[in-house]
């Protein structure tokens, strides 16, 4: 699929940008360009020497930032697809700096899909989160807006052939900022801070966001919102799972988080369907006829009222099948 294609990463030096340009990289060989788009300029002289340019000609480091419309348009000149992974994504800090927030998860949107429609991109797939399923935080709220965005784009975009889908997955096991690696560092004090007993997240690998993706890349007509089928976790079995021996105090919720993650509501449910490994949310009025594509892609219709959350989920992790997931997929320095 990508041999012989040129593709741009936005936020590429972020865990799973990281994580797809290995697998591209990998996978096909003869890819024609692959440049790396972000505002890190440490982190890409980092990335940079794990690839050097005699070993991967094909590889490139772009600086920029999603907020500069014509800095994209550069960098888009000569791409056939486009991922966009680049964003402000702790809930927290969100809530903190609304405005930073706007600017880059609404704002970058907004740039991305103007240069892409403007440069001859043919196909762009957006990441999203579970917390823009139902947001009751920022971060949450302007990942809804940007999936709206990018879904709407397939109707602005007037006879340009360019198609534009939204992958939607849970929390990233062991990426930057997530519960495992605070967990694995506080482990060593002895003490593992825990928000709220009762709380649940969905889990996916690194590897299987990176599937998932360019599943997406391959097979969306336009229009498509993805999300997987994942197990979840309840927060006390990760505690258990890495520190079992360690005091786990009670301290309350952040400001902005939830108790239990939702991906799929049950508004929502009048426009899924099920692909056997993806659950897909189809625009109301796509650009392709509907009869067609659910034929193509053998998709099922869930139940009206159908909704899927971390807390009502019929796949569940162990702190077993945990610390397995963790020596697995997570770098750490100690034994489970």
């Amino acid at each position: 699929m990508l041999n012989n294609k040129s593709i741009l990463i936005t936020g590429g030096t972020g865990s799973l940008g990281k994580a797809l340009t290995k697998y591209i990289l990998t996978t096909y060989p003869n890819v024609r360009r692959l440049v790396i788009f972000s505002r890190d300029e440490q982190k890409q002289f980092q990335m940079s020497q794990e690839y050097p340019a005699d070993r991967f000609p094909q590889l490139r480091f772009f600086i920029g930032d999603v907020r500069d419309k014509e800095r994209l348009k550069r960098a888009f000149q000569g791409i056939d697809y486009i991922i966009h992974a680049a964003a402000m994504k702790h809930v927290h800090i969100a809530e903190y700096n609304p405005d930073e927030c706007i600017k880059t998860n609404i704002g970058g949107a907004e740039n991305v899909i103007d240069a892409a429609i403007q440069t001859g991109v043919k196909k762009v797939v957006a990441l999203s989160t579970d917390k823009a399923c139902a947001p009751i935080n920022l971060y949450g709220a302007t990942k809804l807006t940007s999936d709206k965005l990018f879904i709407a784009a397939n109707k602005i975009k007037g006879s340009n052939p360019i198609s534009f889908s939204v992958v939607r997955y849970g929390n990233v096991m062991g990426s930057n900022g997530s519960v495992i690696p605070f967990f694995i560092k506080m482990r060593k004090t002895g003490v593992l801070p825990i928000t709220n007993p009762k709380m649940t997240r969905f889990n996916i690998s690194l590897l299987d966001g990176v599937k998932m993706v360019m599943f997406a890349l391959e097979k969306s007509w336009g229009g498509e919102l993805y999300v997987p089928k994942l197990h979840s976790y309840k927060i006390m079995d990760m505690a258990e799972a890495i520190g079992p021996e360690c005091l786990k105090p009670i301290i309350g919720i952040r400001p902005g988080e939830k108790i239990h993650e939702e991906m799929i509501t049950s508004s929502d449910s009048y426009n899924t369907y099920d692909l056997g490994t993806y659950y897909i949310i189809l625009p109301q009025n796509p650009n392709w006829k509907l009869d067609e594509y659910l034929e193509v892609f053998k998709a099922v219709k869930v139940q009206e009222g159908f909704h899927y959350n971390s807390g009502e989920n019929e796949l569940w992790e162990t702190p077993e099948t945990l610390r397995e997931l963790i020596k697995s997929h997570v770098d750490y320095s100690f034994d489970l």
